[in-house]
């Protein structure tokens, strides 16, 4: 059934080859500031399109690919949802978590070299790695397509913030949202990645809340600076609850701050869920500690389990773009 989004139209005509030569450009996908918004609604129109095959059962025409996923951090989600991606396209999985225990890197063995090897075995290498930067180092010796499944903490996880702007684009117009974005703001490679997308749209004004010392960090200040992007820095939630359209949490690990009950001030509870808007969007990317009550599921508004099930629909997306070209 089609979306009552009204953003979400088919890409003019005109913008094909611009778009055909944008993704003949997208080599790896390494940060967000590599999508444009004509790149973006191709996007988005093929995570539609992926939709309708998951539902069909998925399709064969990718059997003759691979997907390596490279994972020097434990991560079930990601790890799954791309590999879940590559065998409902059709194709097959080379497979590793926690790499920095179990690989040769141990002995020695540096990640550039490790990734010149596996790109011999692969069409496409899913990297998570420990250090910002890693998923960069990798695609600048690769001879096929690198993601960055998330470098580091304070790196970036371009594809989680691609799901959540498709999360948000499937509800909504992009164009002057108000969002909170919620938690361990300094070192939040998705909240980081989010900012990033959210910048290339216009009137969006984006409220950062945060304890002062997990305060969102300069550089990403500076590049909404740049942008003409509004901003505000914020440490107490219910001053901004009220207004946003849409509240991204993220997680906010007790030992961060002073006491639990520290942490418990940036939850969203049952109680909040009262001065929110109606039509408000919540948003997780997932796993929670504290910050997000349990009582939040059933509520109409809480989009975090949907927001992981696209995480296939963009995530098969974007394989077809790498892979089309290989």
């Amino acid at each position: 059934m089609a979306s009552s989004n009204p953003s979400l139209k088919p890409v003019p005509p005109y913008h094909r080859r611009e778009i055909r030569d944008e993704i003949l450009q997208l080599k790896h996908v390494i940060e967000s500031q590599q999508f444009t918004v004509p790149l973006l609604m191709e996007l988005f129109q093929r995570s539609r399109g992926m939709e309708r095959v998951v539902a069909r059962g998925g399709t064969l025409e990718y059997q003759n690919k691979i997907l390596a996923s490279l994972f020097y951090q434990a991560s079930t989600r990601t790890r799954f949802c791309f590999e879940a991606a590559m065998y409902r396209l059709g194709g097959k999985v080379l497979s590793t978590e926690q790499a920095s225990i179990f690989s040769s890197e141990i002995s020695g063995e540096h990640l550039e070299d490790s990734i010149r090897i596996l790109a011999n075995y692969a069409d496409v290498i899913v990297v998570r790695h420990l250090h910002a930067g890693g998923a960069e180092r990798a695609a600048d010796v690769s001879a096929v397509p690198i993601i960055n499944a998330g470098d580091g903490d304070g790196g970036q996880h371009p594809t989680q913030a691609l799901l959540d702007l498709y999360t948000i684009y499937r509800e909504r117009p992009l164009g002057g949202l108000s969002v909170a974005i919620i938690g361990e703001l300094d070192r939040g490679r998705t909240a980081r990645s989010l900012a990033y997308l959210l910048a290339k749209f216009e009137r969006v004004k984006i409220f950062f809340v945060a304890p002062p010392e997990l305060q969102m960090k300069p550089d990403i200040l500076a590049y909404l600076e740049e942008h003409g992007v509004r901003y505000e820095l914020e440490s107490e939630i219910d001053r901004v609850i009220r207004e946003v359209d849409v509240v991204y949490l993220t997680r906010i690990r007790p030992e961060r701050v002073t006491n639990e009950r520290g942490a418990k001030r940036y939850a969203v509870d049952s109680e909040l869920l009262r001065k929110m808007k109606s039509d408000a969007l919540i948003l997780h990317p997932l796993p929670r500690t504290v910050e997000l009550d349990r009582t939040v599921d059933d509520d109409p508004r809480a989009l975090y389990f949907r927001q992981a099930a696209n995480g296939l629909y963009v995530r098969m997306a974007l394989l077809t773009m790498l892979l089309d070209k290989n």
